[in-house]
């Protein structure tokens, strides 16, 4: 092994992270087509590894978008911490199994030990099972299955056993402004997409609680907390209380506002999140480590376990806490190496400091671009803009996005056409939030009304 070839990747790579904050947000059309250089017929001999490093970062970096800079506003989409870039880089090295502890004990650990960490920041109980997994698609789906487990079981059927052809009917309630990810999700486990009974949402996407249909034992009632648009947080505390009445389970959709809740001043919007029985969240996210990372929490552990357990005679299970029984995946990277550099490098105070200014942030894009009209209220990280009509709206949004300076979303909200600002990387400053403003204005005043 040549020690070169890690030493100029690394060069290469600690050159890129030091000039993604000054360069081009989206790449230009020059440069995606650039990438051609890299369709070749694949060779017949072995090639240099020192070669085949320097083709990826001379053709493929200069068509990156700069998603880990400060002026990506696009998806909610974080940024990598510098000490969760530099764990990836050493998991890496480690390449680390993270389905059973005997193949990964320091995996195993530190799964662990950021499962007390997370919960106890999250306000979630300290008991609860976690899974980490890909991203809040796959975590809602971890959740949701622990669920499907528990309702069924209630009604004396082992889905894990017998399938669903022929079990006992779940009811499944989503509120009307329901994300992707909860859908799909659903649709994985057999729960379908239309089959669900929706509840209207008000004016900033909430779901309204009043118009709750009937529960039971049967029901799973699906919420969010940080609406993808709005940024708005469903009236939990409410929702739980009927839910708990009726023996139904509550599911909690937060990809990123779950965690609003390590943030004191944000943490009222989290009043009655806890009370559900499971909760799905992104940390690739707000906690701004490499992706892919999910995680899923249950309150009662053994519905997780039961609902992903697997068992072979070569597979060594200790008595310890088995991070494969946890996920839907058995060989999968080792995320908690990451997580937990995150948490490590941040501490409580650093992660509340983080969710704070990006919110502080968010309030400064829609003061700068009061002009226009801001369509939500906003609470935490998300701004929707609407610039006029849906043809002048999109307009700006493709030239904000080819101006390069900055890198804004578009959406519809309640039949409006809107730019979505997101703000959720780490290193994300005021000064580039006036600098996207002034790029945003300066576009957007070209088509006046």
């Amino acid at each position: 092994m040549d020690p070169k070839l890690f030493e100029q990747s690394a060069a290469r790579a600690v050159r890129y992270i030091e000039t993604v904050a000054g360069r081009r947000v989206a790449p230009t059309a020059e440069e995606i087509a650039g990438l051609e250089a890299l369709d070749v017929p694949l060779n017949d001999a072995p090639c240099d590894p020192c070669e085949v490093i320097a083709q990826l970062d001379d053709f493929g970096s200069p068509a990156t978008v700069a998603t880990t800079g400060p002026r990506y506003f696009g998806f909610v989409t974080g940024g990598s911490l510098p000490a969760a870039m530099a764990a990836n880089w050493l998991a890496g090295a480690w390449d680390q199994n993270g389905a059973l502890t005997i193949q990964s004990p320091v995996n195993a650990k530190l799964e662990e030990i950021s499962a007390g960490w997370l919960t106890g920041l999250l306000g979630l109980p300290k008991d609860a099972g976690v899974g980490f997994v890909t991203g809040a698609t796959m975590a809602n789906f971890t959740a949701l299955s622990a669920a499907r487990h528990a309702l069924l079981a209630r009604a004396g059927w082992d889905v894990e056993d017998r399938g669903l052809f022929g079990a006992p009917e779940i009811k499944v309630i989503v509120g009307d402004e329901v994300h992707v990810s909860l859908t799909k999700a659903l649709a994985m486990l057999g729960l379908g997409r239309s089959r669900v009974a929706k509840v209207p949402a008000d004016d900033q996407g909430r779901m309204r609680a009043d118009l709750l249909p009937p529960l039971d034992p049967m029901t799973l009632v699906c919420i969010q907390v940080g609406n993808v648009n709005t940024g708005a947080f469903d009236p939990a505390a409410e929702i739980c209380a009927k839910a708990k009445r009726a023996g139904a389970w509550v599911h909690v959709d937060g990809a990123f506002g779950l965690w609003a809740a390590a943030a004191p001043d944000r943490a009222h919007l989290m009043s009655g999140f806890a009370a559900a029985d499971s909760w799905a969240t992104d940390c690739h996210k707000w906690l701004n480590v490499p992706y892919d990372s999910g995680l899923a929490f249950v309150r009662d552990a053994a519905d997780l376990r039961a609902a992903m357990a697997l068992s072979a005679a070569y597979l060594h299970m200790s008595d310890d806490r088995e991070p494969c029984l946890y996920t839907p995946e058995a060989s999968r990277r080792a995320r908690g190496i990451e997580i937990w550099a995150a948490l490590r490098s941040l501490g409580r105070s650093g992660l509340a400091e983080m969710i704070e200014r990006h919110c502080r942030l968010a309030a400064r894009f829609a003061e700068g671009l009061k002009r226009y009209e801001i369509l939500n209220d906003v609470v935490l990280n998300q701004v929707l803009v609407s610039f006029g009509d849906a043809e002048k709206t999109r307009r700006v949004i493709r030239e904000v996005q080819a101006d390069g300076t900055c890198w804004c979303g578009g959406t519809e909200w309640h039949g409006k056409t809107a730019m979505r600002i997101s703000v959720s990387c780490w290193s994300t400053t005021e000064a580039d939030v006036d600098r996207s403003v002034d790029a945003i204005r300066r576009i957007a005043n070209q088509y006046p009304d």
